[in-house]
């Protein structure tokens, strides 16, 4: 229960850094690090950023897999990351970017999510 629930937590962690090395030059201006970079800068700002969440996502998925004494499958790990990461985005890009407001069609859609969760841990 325990390595699950680490394991659930670091890949959160991940997600909320990937979220912000893909999107967060979107709301901040990366570029005054590195001003006269232009573009490179910002790539430069996302791969460190990138690197911290390489620093949760791999050993959540090594502390999780079964292989490791985890309690997860490989396919389990995969879709509760896919979930997380929607999730995360969803959040983020609501609170943090100030973006589109949830439709109906986006409801629909995490309860597929759902859906996809209840039948990969069903076997």
């Amino acid at each position: 229960m325990l390595r699950g629930l680490l394991t659930v937590l670091m890949l959160v962690a991940s997600n909320c850094c990937m979220t912000m090395a893909w999107y967060g030059n979107l709301k901040f201006d990366f570029g005054r690090v590195f001003p006269k970079w232009g573009l490179f800068g910002i790539i430069i700002v996302s791969w460190g950023i990138a690197l911290l969440e390489y620093c949760f996502m791999v050993p959540a998925n090594r502390f999780g897999f079964q292989g490791n004494g985890g309690p997860f499958s490989l396919m389990q790990l995969k879709v509760i990351q896919e979930v997380i990461t929607l999730v995360v985005f969803t959040t983020m890009s609501i609170l943090v970017f100030k973006g589109d407001p949830i439709k109906w069609n986006h409801l629909a859609a995490f309860g597929c999510l759902i859906m996809a969760v209840y039948f990969v841990f069903k076997g």
